[in-house]
């Protein structure tokens, strides 16, 4: 079982920047794909990010590339997720998932493990 924590999330003005933290229980962390969803009221579920298990393949949803920016840290089981530009549209719960593979996805079914999310709020 994987247990995963975010942390980093806040308010930010618009323009700011946020980097959020995703920590891994797990010590092979680095067998699995990690992704970034988030999840605004009255919104599904979405994907931002993610990364493959040696973090030399990442992906990013339209709406982010070029201002958000995904890396890890096999050695420290942390995935982050450096947000810059950061813009009302933003403001969402960010959760981190996890799956055993080398591969990533983009839909949250692919993925057996979760966070508990962090808040981030941009005001305008």
């Amino acid at each position: 079982q994987v247990q995963l924590v975010e942390s980093g999330g806040g308010l930010v003005q618009a323009g700011g920047s946020l980097r959020l933290s995703c920590a891994a229980s797990e010590r092979t962390f680095s067998s699995y794909a990690v992704g970034w969803f988030r999840h605004a009221p009255g919104k599904e579920r979405n994907f931002v990010a993610a990364i493959n298990w040696t973090g030399g393949s990442t992906y990013y949803a339209d709406s982010v590339k070029g201002r958000f920016t995904i890396s890890r840290d096999n050695a420290k089981n942390t995935v982050y997720l450096q947000m810059n530009s950061l813009k009302p549209e933003d403001t969402a719960v960010y959760y981190c998932a996890a799956k055993s593979g080398s591969d990533y996805y983009t839909r949250t079914f692919h993925y057996d493990y979760w966070g508990q999310g962090t808040q981030v709020t941009v005001s305008s």
